[in-house]
């Protein structure tokens, strides 16, 4: 507030003082005292509108007005005195009020605080019957929001938290070695790896089967617990949690096809590793139907887990499919070579062997599309014990 000051034209000549006023305003506003409070709903939260004010005749007459914010507080000065604090809602008429708290005093030497509480007994015992039971309602679906709202949150960090354990499950052969050193057997190494792996998995599902109580139809929890069963190869509960999260996925309003589409591949992969070759068929295709935008990624999947678990025919066929949709994959390529090389033949002219066309083919496709990749040596190897020339810009390493 800004001071006027009215300063006087005539001035006692020995002392050289200034003399002046102050406005009726600065004296009435250093003579104001403060006053605040919180407004609570009859559901017991914050009331975010209305205004609270100032009454010394129970609401008739509203002397001074301060709005609700959002968060259900109010603050202001008044003149000093004895008040009624009056809350009114927006829609509240003219010479009504909703609640009020009586007997304030306000003072210039201390804030008063007045909240007006309408969740207390004595206010919602005098409502009408009809009002008690909306109100009743209205609390239990406030209770069931902020539950939700609690188990959202908690089950946010939760799946943070199954983020980095996935990283660690990735990260644990770099993990073991780091952690025993370079003088650590393969033996020990891998003894670790599989420490590492089994207590994230186990933490895993853990945090899900937890998350899953508190909100049982949300399919990506749903689709992490069967990521983690499937790492502890209870393969029945995996593929049971993996269907529980396509079945609630499809049945929501707006699917998330990559949820779907996850927890199918989920399934082609238990599938697979358990040897049910059609199954994990129909699984991957589903997958890849389902979320186009992923079905490289995980049609690719499939034929490395065929590769892993050492099915020839089954690796073939998914190498074709995936190559159906990335058909510059070196390890694709590789991946069919390998799956085909058990048919080679050997010459008993020359003692060489012979490799179908087809593996042949797939071999140099794979020299062609990564000739300093992971498996070029190998490759180029097995293309030489055959007799043939490689038809790509591999490099034989150099010889020390």
């Amino acid at each position: 507030m800004k001071h006027k000051l009215s300063f006087l034209k005539s001035l006692p000549a020995v002392a050289g003082l200034l003399a002046f006023a102050l406005s009726p305003a600065f004296m009435q506003a250093q003579n104001l005292g403060k006053i605040r409070g919180h407004v609570t709903n009859p559901t017991g939260q914050p009331q975010d509108k209305g205004t609270v004010s100032l009454s010394t005749d129970g609401g008739a007459t509203l002397k001074t007005t301060f709005p609700v914010d959002a968060n259900g507080d109010y603050s202001g000065q008044a003149t000093p005195g004895t008040y009624d604090v009056v809350y009114r809602a927006p829609d509240t008429p003219p010479g009504k009020i909703v609640d009020s708290v009586k007997g304030i005093k306000i003072t210039v030497e201390t804030e008063a605080v007045a909240d007006i509480d309408m969740s207390r007994p004595e206010y919602i015992n005098k409502l009408p019957p009809e009002e008690k039971k909306q109100l009743e309602e209205l609390k239990q679906k406030n209770a069931a929001a902020i539950a939700a709202n609690q188990a959202i949150s908690h089950a946010n960090a939760d799946l943070k938290q199954v983020g980095q354990d996935k990283k660690d499950i990735e990260g644990a052969a770099a993990a073991a070695q780091q952690q025993l050193g370079a003088s650590a057997t393969k033996g020990d190494i891998q003894a670790k790896v599989n420490e590492i792996k089994a207590a994230k998995y186990a933490d895993i599902e853990t945090l899900m089967s937890n998350d899953i109580k508190a909100m049982p139809n949300e399919a990506l929890l749903w689709t992490h617990l069967g990521y983690a069963q499937a790492g502890e190869q209870k393969y029945d509960d995996a593929i049971t949690s993996y269907q529980k999260a396509v079945t609630l996925e499809k049945a929501a309003t707006k699917p998330r096809l990559d949820v779907v589409a996850a927890a199918e591949a989920g399934q082609g992969e238990v599938y697979a590793r358990t040897g049910k070759v059609p199954e994990a068929n129909a699984a991957y295709d589903a997958s890849a139907k389902d979320d186009p935008t992923r079905a490289a990624m995980n049609l690719r999947n499939q034929a490395i887990i065929f590769f892993q678990t050492h099915n020839s025919e089954a690796q073939v066929a998914a190498a074709d499919e995936a190559l159906k949709v990335n058909p510059n994959d070196p390890v694709l390529y590789y991946i069919k070579g390998q799956g085909l090389v058990g048919n080679s033949t050997i010459d008993p002219k020359t003692n060489r062997i012979v490799l179908p066309p087809d593996c042949m083919a797939a071999y140099q496709k794979y020299l062609e599309l990564a000739p300093s990749g992971q498996f070029a040596d190998e490759v180029a190897g097995i293309l030489q014990q055959a007799g043939q020339k490689v038809t790509s810009s591999y490099h034989a390493p150099k010889s020390h």
